[in-house]
């Protein structure tokens, strides 16, 4: 691939990284900052998500009006997301538009956070909590995750609850922002046809006087709570089951191994869950997932069913999982390697891709992971690799939840 690694940092301490491509069709920005659900306090839970909100509501001389607009006008494909650990804002356009929408990224990073904005998000975030209430996934998936990491910030909701967004305050934001959204907690990640040189200079006149917090992150491997619960809703009228187990985390080498074994148990077809839950038709849905964290991580096991099968459909996922280390096989092996270093090898070859990867990776590891030497760490995961990570974190799970509909 014809990408090139660029880096450099401020003096204020924001670093700026970029996967340079001048033949590429397109170019793409975005702002990764190192913040999000578990960087609140409780009280102040959904702080994150809701600012990501306000960050849309304008600056100081420009509108939201406008701030859309001039997106728009640029053919922009911008957006956000906030997860546990990062929220991220981001552009992809066309090459010659790429300084004008790093301008208004830029710009849009240092938001009016007006009080009267404030007060209007602040509804609009009640009503996604709201949404996300008649998600039955999601309710089990939160319920879960408050189980498992009990008194970790790792158990934040990302949207926070009725009450902490109730009561927050506009000036409890201000000061989050404040202490979170600086230079030296901000990576800026580029990717395809940009003039490196030229994006650094017009990052250090806009973001240069950026304040420098030494915001830090508390990343120990957390205590796991864990245990086994029933929720009844009048919401649902089927069974929900997810079961949580250790993994390892976002910078350990074994999360390459966790990904393909995940894959194995519960991938959407031809998996261990899909031939013995969906296949007989035990479960309409099944699947599992690797997910790597800050410092630990997670591997979750979800099933939807009848809620009359609920207790036979633990029963089969529990045997799977218990199987998969033994049922390996190198034909299995090889094919999800090729299915996956094929799917990462096509998204490679976006700069929106790109860039999301190059922004992430940087964010939690603070080095550089070229996109080859990934994929060919990921071609030399063995069988034995796999088994040992299967010994190291057994798929026993430490926390089951389930989600029934009202006796």
């Amino acid at each position: 691939m014809a990408y090139t690694f660029h880096q450099a940092t401020l003096a204020n301490g924001l670093t700026i990284v970029a996967e340079v491509d001048p033949l590429a069709h397109s170019a793409a920005a975005g702002f990764f900052v190192k913040t999000g659900a578990r960087d609140e306090a409780t009280p102040v839970m959904g702080v994150s998500h809701f600012l990501e909100h306000m960050m849309f509501k304008g600056t100081g001389d420009i509108t939201a009006e406008e701030l859309n607009q001039r997106f728009d006008a640029m053919g922009a494909k911008n957006n956000a997301y906030t997860s546990n650990e990062i929220t991220c804002f981001y552009a992809h356009l066309l090459p010659e538009l790429a300084g004008e929408g790093l301008d208004l990224l830029s710009r849009m990073m240092r938001p009016a956070l007006r009080q009267s904005d404030f007060d209007t998000e602040k509804g609009v975030i009640l009503e996604e909590i709201a949404m996300y209430d008649d998600n039955p996934f999601f309710i089990l998936y939160e319920a879960v995750l408050e189980k498992h990491f009990g008194a970790h910030t790792l158990s934040h909701r990302v949207l926070g609850t009725n009450q902490s967004i109730t009561n927050l305050t506009r000036d409890q934001m201000q000061s989050y922002f404040d202490n979170r959204y600086s230079a030296d907690n901000t990576v800026v990640a580029l990717a395809g046809k940009v003039d490196f040189q030229s994006a650094v200079s017009q990052i250090d006149a806009l973001c240069g006087s950026w304040r420098k917090t030494s915001a830090s992150r508390n990343n120990a491997s957390p205590k796991l709570a864990g245990e086994e619960f029933t929720m009844r809703s009048e919401k649902v009228n089927r069974g929900y089951l997810l079961a949580m187990c250790p993994a390892p985390a976002f910078d350990d080498d074994r999360r390459y191994a966790a990904g393909l074994v995940s894959q194995v148990l519960g991938m959407p077809d031809n998996s261990l869950l899909h031939w013995a839950l969906i296949e007989p038709g035990l479960a309409e849905d099944a699947q599992a997932v690797y997910d790597g964290n800050d410092g630990s991580g997670q591997c979750f096991v979800f099933a939807a069913c009848d809620p009359e099968r609920i207790d036979e459909v633990w029963e089969v996922t529990q045997q799977a999982m218990q199987s998969v280390r033994d049922s390996l096989k190198q034909e299995d092996l090889d094919r999800l390697l090729a299915k996956t270093v094929t799917g990462a090898t096509i998204s490679g070859e976006r700069p929106h891709d790109r860039m999301h990867r190059l922004g992430r990776v940087f964010t939690y590891l603070r080095k550089y992971w070229p996109l080859e030497e990934e994929l060919d760490r990921l071609s030399r995961v063995s069988l034995a690799d796999m088994r040992a990570y299967c010994d190291a974190f057994p798929l026993k799970p430490v926390t089951v939840g389930r989600l029934l509909p009202k006796a």
